[in-house]
């Protein structure tokens, strides 16, 4: 049997990718700690785990990356996609003026609309 490089497998250092980013997650989780008053009351349970964006006609899945102490929460693609949101605000992108499907949207209203995907309490 023959090895093949990683890099013939994109989707597989995909995988890897977002499972690392979801052990990290939930690992760190409970030594977070945020001193603001917004972000005091933000923690990995208040955001969810993934958010399912359009943009171009492509769906893309981002993931909770890290919550910053001031309650901003970054979200990135496995293609490296990013946008950041806060537990009152709207969803922003990063890198770029371009506008999808979540940009503008609150946490209430993307899952209302079924693109916010929360971890199981």
């Amino acid at each position: 049997m023959t090895h093949m490089p990683s890099k013939l497998y994109p989707r597989a250092k995909a995988f890897r990718l977002i499972g690392w980013a979801a052990f990290a997650s939930l690992s760190l989780s409970p030594f977070m700690s945020l001193p603001s008053s917004e972000a005091a009351e933000a923690s990995f349970i208040d955001f969810p785990f993934m958010v399912n964006c359009e943009l171009n006609g492509v769906d893309r899945a981002y993931y909770l990356a890290r919550i910053d102490t001031d309650g901003v929460a970054l979200y990135i693609s496995p293609d490296n996609k990013a946008g950041t949101i806060t537990i009152e605000g709207t969803a922003k992108p990063i890198g770029g003026a371009w506008s999808g499907s979540c940009s503008g949207k609150t946490l209430e209203e993307l899952k209302s609309a079924g693109q916010a995907f929360y971890l199981q309490r």
